[in-house]
């Protein structure tokens, strides 16, 4: 499993009280801007926007902020100009990690990105450092508990997934970019409810975290992740369910 969607699990479990509403719809806004920037204001024709609109609804967003986030993308109202980037590292343990950034301003953002790598025992690398040790994949997190899971590969490789494997408490299915919107709707309508649906970036391997390693990574991603400018975090660890359990206390 990524260090996203382990990260997003142990976010789960910590409860919304902790969610921080207002950073998040920040870079909700941020990506439909650049979504419609690039590929226009259409969400039926354009798949970056359609997803970012999802998410944005997906967390309450009020209809009227995702029609002027798009407007502002597309030029139709005045608005800021972001720039797509793409950072690489290390992290504690020596796991890879690869940053997506919008940004109005690449010298801050590097600073402040340095700074929370260094902070928690990592290292902001060169660019191609990493990414050779992932995969752009569309990934489904579905618990164990109460799941056919004879019909879920039936439902899903029928649909056009890559795979379907149990992992831990949850099932993985790993799809084709091109086919992730078709298998989830698919998994939708089959009556299954995902923990975690995304497409993302899959590393080829992953590394065992515990102790002090385990802990230090998940501040990192935690530091991360509250940056303005930081979009998505994907890195190559692991965490045991029962070292997780204690992290995540």
């Amino acid at each position: 499993m990524s260090g996203h969607s382990k990260w997003s699990t142990i976010k789960r479990k910590k409860g919304a009280a902790d969610a921080k509403r207002g950073k998040l719809f920040t870079k909700v806004i941020k990506e439909i801007m650049v979504a419609a920037r690039t590929g226009g204001g259409d969400i039926n024709a354009n798949p970056r926007l359609r997803t970012a609109v999802l998410d944005a609804k997906a967390e309450n967003m009020p209809k009227d902020n995702i029609e002027r986030a798009i407007k502002k993308g597309t030029g139709e109202l005045e608005g800021t100009h972001y720039e797509d980037l793409i950072y690489e590292g290390y992290g504690p343990g020596g796991v890879a990690m690869i940053l997506e950034v919008l940004t109005d301003n690449k010298n801050r953002t590097v600073a402040d990105v340095r700074h929370v790598f260094s902070k928690h025992n990592g290292s902001l690398g060169e660019g191609g450092c990493v990414s050779w040790m992932f995969e752009k994949k569309g990934l489904i997190l579905i618990d164990k508990n109460g799941t056919d899971e004879d019909r879920l590969i039936e439902v899903a490789l029928d649909a056009g997934a890559l795979d379907v494997k149990e992992t831990g408490k949850e099932f993985e299915v790993t799809t084709n970019p091109a086919n992730f919107e078709g298998v989830k709707k698919a998994i939708e309508e089959a009556g299954f409810k995902f923990n975690y649906a995304e497409v993302t970036m899959v590393p080829q391997s992953t590394i065992l975290l515990t102790g002090k390693d385990a802990e230090q990574m998940l501040k990192l991603m935690e530091g991360l992740e509250d940056s303005d400018d930081v979009q998505k975090v994907y890195a190559n660890f692991d965490i045991a369910d029962e070292e997780m359990e204690r992290l995540s206390a």
